[in-house]
């Protein structure tokens, strides 16, 4: 069972494509807790709730790819 599941995961790729620099604190911080730091970087998450979340937070900030 756990092949199978496996198999169904969701991942994003995301991507920082505009600076975080004038915005908010928390922005920022949510921006680095992606795990990005530098412009035009891309990171891979495994599609979850709560990363949804912090995504809608920054959606300005990002650019998101579904892969699966």
């Amino acid at each position: 069972m756990a092949k199978s599941a496996k198999a169904k995961e969701k991942y994003l790729h995301v991507t920082l494509v505009k600076s975080p620099i004038g915005y908010s604190k928390r922005q920022k911080a949510t921006v680095q807790a992606l795990g990005l730091n530098r412009m035009h970087q891309t990171v891979e998450h495994l599609d979850t709730p709560a990363l949804r979340g912090m995504l809608g937070r920054v959606s300005h900030l990002v650019e998101v790819v579904e892969k699966s």
